[in-house]
């Protein structure tokens, strides 16, 4: 018995490591740049001149002939971290359509009424009733103008949208439209009786070893589709070699091919009116396919705001990932065109097979710049213990309120419904998660952050003067940092709270004095 016994937990042992080691995600392949025929030279130069522009990078990861043969996280940021993707989420959404498409579940030629009878406005017009699916897939709604932001702020986001008017005829007039792609994934949602992230885990998330992927969601708990979506550098790099394998990954077709091809060709000029001249030197001016963007030299892209990016070079055989914070999503592509595609076209002779270890260790060395350190010649006052009332504001912030151990101050920001702490290092960043919302391009839409995990964070802060002190709120799950710069003011207080990727314009200014 003994025996026996011992055999049979022996089998269990090995069939629960088997299914962890099923569980567990698969790296990629790694190789060099020159053994994918890529100079690694051509790669520091991108590098080099990211860092002299205003682009601020976060991660890249070039990929050739399926093999990863670059990758780097600017410090704070790092591998295991997921990254909003902003609209680069609408290529996912795309893919739930594609699926369902393929499961007969849904037609691209179904009419969008057709799903939502008890949401409908009263007259129904023409072209409302006109509207299809391959209209919202495509841009192509007749809606105008973009009729996010507003509905957005209301409680039903599909009777929102329904009560828009179609003022063009569906599937004649390129408009970029975020909720047209939240209607899809309402749609998808519809006729699955699943959050489009739900749908997707099986058949795309899985197979590829996604994990750990959230999205946010609207207030009737439907993935937001148009954004959203936070994953991983890599996870984003298998979704993007997906496509560039048609479809097909560990030999098994998980995405039909013919839906790759008709979601990633041209459907809709977005530029009519544009000169070819101008259009030659555009990236956003290729023309829109489903979810997905034509870019110059017959490549594709999914992409969202501030520069996250999904590129697929299938005449390189190629990939690459970015994920940043840039003004300028159109100069950081051109740096793209100026040196990493040049570096997929070298000469094989010319390759230099030292330059990859200089490459490699430049990659493990990036890093985003921290501000100064303190001047030694500011006599900065201890903040420890001061607490300040607030005076009414939009962010709801009640009291401020200071500590500090050692070099780390610890900033307390009191709401009318929480308190949060925050800790940030001296000259250095230090970690945490936080509850609190952090800046955001829809932080007015309603509910889409319920649900999701605490946000990943950094602080740092610098005196800039005896009396000025400036934090550095960075949210590594996003883009973006959040900076305010206390002034104190003999027993007063007033803060100026600015996000990064806003105007200087656009701060607001908190004033507030002690008691309790």
């Amino acid at each position: 018995m003994r025996i026996r016994k011992n055999a049979f937990t022996t089998g269990l042992v090995f069939l629960f490591l088997t299914l962890q080691l099923i569980a567990q995600p698969v790296s990629l392949p790694r190789s060099t740049p020159e053994a994918e025929g890529v100079s690694s030279k051509g790669i520091i130069d991108f590098l080099d001149a990211v860092s002299s522009t205003k682009h601020e990078m976060h991660s890249i990861m070039i990929l050739r002939h399926g093999k990863v043969i670059a990758e780097g996280w600017w410090s704070p940021y790092r591998p295991e971290l997921k990254h909003t993707l902003y609209s680069l989420s609408k290529s996912f959404t795309s893919t739930a359509v594609g699926l369902a498409v393929a499961e007969k579940r849904i037609t691209l030629n179904d009419k969008v009424i057709s799903f939502f009878p008890d949401k409908l406005p009263a007259p129904i017009t023409p072209f409302l009733s006109d509207l299809k699916i391959k209209d919202l897939i495509s841009m192509t709604a007749g809606q105008s103008p973009d009729p996010t932001g507003p509905v957005i702020v209301t409680n039903d986001w599909v009777r929102s949208f329904l009560a828009t008017p179609v003022l063009n005829k569906p599937g004649a007039v390129f408009l970029y439209n975020s909720v047209a792609t939240y209607m899809l994934s309402a749609i998808v949602q519809k006729v699955t009786g699943q959050k489009i992230i739900d749908y997707l885990t099986p058949r795309l998330f899985k197979p590829l070893g996604i994990q750990g992927m959230d999205w946010e969601t609207d207030p009737s708990g439907i993935n937001v589709g148009g954004w959203g979506l936070r994953i991983k550098t890599e996870d984003i790099a298998r979704f993007a070699q997906l496509y560039l394998q048609k479809g097909k990954w560990n030999d098994q077709q998980i995405l039909p091919q013919e839906w790759v091809e008709e979601a990633t060709t041209f459907k809709i000029d977005n530029a009519p009116r544009i000169a070819q001249s101008t259009k030659d030197s555009s990236d956003w001016m290729q023309g829109y396919c489903y979810q997905f963007w034509r870019s110059r030299h017959n490549s594709y892209r999914g992409d969202g705001a501030f520069g996250q990016f999904a590129l697929i070079l299938p005449e390189q055989d190629a990939v690459i990932v970015i994920t940043s914070e840039t003004p300028d999503m159109q100069g950081e592509l051109n740096l793209v065109w100026q040196y990493l595609l040049p570096a997929m076209e070298v000469d094989q002779s010319t390759l230099n097979t030292n330059d990859a270890a200089i490459l490699k260790k430049r990659l493990t060395l990036l890093k985003l710049p921290l501000p100064a350190k303190p001047d030694s010649v500011f006599k900065v006052p201890s903040v420890s213990g001061k607490s300040f009332k607030i005076e009414p504001n939009e962010k709801n912030i009640e009291r401020i309120s200071f500590g500090a151990t050692g070099d780390v101050i610890k900033l307390t920001l009191k709401t009318n419904s929480n308190s949060y702490i925050l800790n940030f290092g001296n000259g250095r960043w230090v970690q945490g998660k936080t509850t609190l919302l952090g800046p955001s391009l829809v932080a007015a839409a309603k509910g889409h952050f319920e649900g999701l995990p605490p946000s990943q964070i950094t602080g740092t802060y610098r005196w800039k003067g005896p009396k000025t002190l400036e934090m550095h709120l960075r949210y590594i799950d996003s883009p973006h940092t959040q900076i305010m710069t206390f002034y104190f003011d003999q027993n007063k207080l007033s803060v100026d709270m600015l996000d990064s990727f806003r105007a200087p314009d656009t701060k607001i200014t908190l004033k507030g004095e002690p008691g309790k």
